[in-house]
């Protein structure tokens, strides 16, 4: 086969594409709806609030929290900027490197995304854990950690 030539998709791996492709661009909303209506917060800025719950301190370099939530730093920025604005992060100087910028969760922060955390749960399991076996969980998370040494193979998430 040429580089010029396409492998197109069969049925079979058609149709799993689209409904992959649906899943992809549909949960996020269900997921941010009910973090908005529940919360007050988009799916990410808790995901920006639990990634730094989850650290030492509850503080990790911008640089850390842009790659733990798989956003670009400007991204990044602008949101932190935000949850700053409502006293839920601070930023400030990394010690050990003035250059860079460390974010850290103040307790109004860890306040929030102590509250916000059940009904995620919630709505997680509700819409992506409880529909599938164990087996499927399994086969869910192998699918994924293949798909992300494919695309991200030094992210975050990236096998040991």
């Amino acid at each position: 086969m040429t580089s010029m030539e396409t492998r197109w998709l069969d049925e079979d791996e058609r149709e799993t594409w689209v409904r992959f492709v649906a899943v992809v661009e549909l949960l996020p909303g269900v997921l941010d709806a009910q973090l908005r209506r529940d919360s007050g917060l988009t799916h990410y800025e808790y995901f920006t609030l639990a990634m730094l719950s989850e650290a030492p301190d509850g503080i990790l370099r911008m640089t850390s929290l842009a790659a733990r939530t798989n956003a670009t730093l400007p991204r990044l920025s602008h949101v932190v900027r935000k949850l700053e604005d409502r006293g839920l992060v601070h930023r400030s100087p990394c010690p050990e490197d003035r250059r860079a910028t460390n974010a850290q969760l103040t307790e109004a922060g860890w306040e929030v995304v102590k509250a916000a955390a059940p009904g995620h749960v919630s709505a997680v399991r509700e819409h992506v854990i409880d529909p599938l076996t164990r087996e499927q969980l399994t086969q869910l998370r192998a699918v994924s950690e293949a798909i992300l040494e494919r695309i991200d193979p030094d992210g975050p998430f990236a096998a040991p």
